[in-house]
């Protein structure tokens, strides 16, 4: 029998989980779990052999790569979050409610402020494959709250299985303090055994009153959700072919002079548009002799305020 933990059994806030024996042989191939794990294998298998991960787990990572990838997952989570506790007393979820254990927006935050700065807020904005994925989450957690039971079991599991693997590939790539400043996302304090708290979550979701035609719909968002986060990827992957190999002082991206500028998500969002107060006004001014100068400085203060992102 796992060890227990004190506090209740229960995820209320200021509490900590008492693990059950969640051990079960009698696992039905009905049952949620296996229709999940049977359902997503495809797509799961499809999202580790994207480039960015794959690069990722070789340690090829780069730092503005991380840090993006880290703001993709702030706005990701502040959505689900957001409509979980929107459906914390919903019986269809109400079930997989662990707010101490699971939840991550105040670890992103405290990432955030470790790569940006205490104003790491007036930095960040949401990308256009972020958006999509947080659009879809708010939808379904108020129209259809039983589907965020595939977000939920996406992002958590995921991050309590192959995400502790990638934690330590950024500390070590990145160069990060061993305290674990920046990589605080993947930092579990209130779970004692990740094993035993999966055996758990999947014995809740499997106990969820749910019938079959709703099962496969959940299957079909779990997909859905792995759709979203490749999308997410490939976003990033686009935008490092427009970032020198690693960013200069300060960390700030700029363009490396290769592709069609026109393109760069920072150039496009932000040329041409007033930069009255930005900390790279000073450069943009003294760059104007040189057409390129003039778009590869308006890129930089981009750069600053401009984010995408995730990872599993």
């Amino acid at each position: 029998m796992p060890a227990a933990m004190e506090g209740s059994e229960g995820g209320e806030e200021g509490e900590i989980l008492r693990y059950e024996d969640t051990e079960d042989d009698s696992v039905r191939p009905t049952d949620l779990s296996e229709l999940l794990k049977e359902g997503t294998k495809e797509s799961h298998d499809r999202a580790e052999n994207t480039e960015f991960v794959r690069n990722f787990l070789k340690g090829r990572i780069k730092k503005e790569h991380f840090k993006l990838a880290t703001v993709a997952l702030y706005f990701t989570y502040s959505a689900l979050e957001e409509e979980i506790e929107r459906n914390k007393d919903n019986p269809v979820f109400a079930p997989l409610y662990f707010p101490v254990e699971l939840h991550r927006r105040e670890a992103l935050g405290k990432d955030l402020n470790y790569f940006y700065g205490e104003d790491w807020k007036e930095k960040i904005q949401c990308s256009e494959a972020t958006q999509h994925y947080v659009d879809r989450i708010h939808h379904v957690g108020q129209h259809e709250p039983e589907l965020l039971v595939a977000h939920a079991y996406t992002r958590y599991m995921g991050d309590l299985s192959g995400g502790q693997v990638l934690k330590k590939v950024a500390q070590r790539a990145l160069k990060l303090p061993s305290t674990e400043e920046g990589i605080q996302f993947y930092v579990f304090d209130n779970i004692s055994n990740a094993q035993q708290f999966k055996q758990l979550y999947r014995a809740r979701m499997n106990a969820l009153d749910l019938d079959k035609n709703t099962k496969e719909r959940i299957v079909e968002e779990a997909n859905r959700a792995f759709r979203f986060n490749m999308q997410v990827f490939d976003e990033l992957d686009k935008i490092g072919k427009l970032l020198t190999e690693e960013a200069q002082d300060g960390d700030v991206p700029v363009h490396d002079g290769k592709g069609d500028i026109s393109k760069c998500p920072y150039y496009a969002d932000k040329l041409g548009k007033a930069v009255a107060g930005c900390p790279y006004h000073a450069a943009i001014a003294l760059a104007k002799k040189s057409l390129l100068q003039l778009i590869l400085a308006a890129c930089v203060a981009a750069a600053a305020g401009a984010a995408t992102w995730y990872l599993m």
